[in-house]
């Protein structure tokens, strides 16, 4: 028999970071909860990253997921932003990493093509989808859809990961 297994789907951002937990038995997906952890822009970064990290290692305290998935930073044409995504990133990472999860990373692309079957789409198509997938599933904006998409990403990508991992031991 096979467990359930309850995965929470990351996207990192330095305002606003999306949090979504799904549980996945065998082909099935289940929605638990979504939401976004934020900072508050007025603080120095280094305040605004102990906010993420707190926020976030309450809701892992919370939903006590199995498994996490990150999405992957791309890079911005501003090199700052990009820096202070990186950094948030790291704390994103960090949370679940010092709660024993293991932590995937997928690039956007591979999440979009996961959810709604093509690599470049629209918010609204995510939406959608995430909608026909698990038609329970509540999310306020886009940084909670997008997380939710990565841990649907995740679910359809780690079966794949433990093959891999049997014929390599083989």
């Amino acid at each position: 028999m096979t467990d359930t297994i309850r995965i929470i789907g990351i996207d990192p951002g330095l305002r606003r970071t999306g949090w979504g937990i799904i549980e996945t038995l065998g082909n099935s997906l289940r929605f638990v909860a979504s939401g976004t952890v934020t900072s508050d822009g007025d603080m120095d970064l280094a305040s605004r990253l102990c906010q993420l990290h707190d926020g976030l290692a309450e809701v892992v305290h919370a939903y006590r997921p199995d498994e996490a998935a990150v999405e992957q930073t791309f890079v911005n044409k501003d090199a700052v932003a990009t820096l202070k995504l990186g950094q948030a990133r790291g704390v994103v990472m960090l949370v679940p990493a010092r709660a024993g999860l293991r932590v995937s990373e997928y690039a956007p692309n591979a999440v979009k093509k996961a959810v709604i079957g093509v690599g470049h789409g629209e918010k609204q198509q995510i939406h959608m989808m995430l909608k026909i997938l698990m038609p329970k599933a509540t999310f306020i904006g886009n940084d909670a859809a997008d997380a939710l998409a990565i841990a649907i990403c995740h679910a359809h990508n780690r079966g794949g990961e433990r093959m891999r991992k049997v014929l390599a031991s083989a």
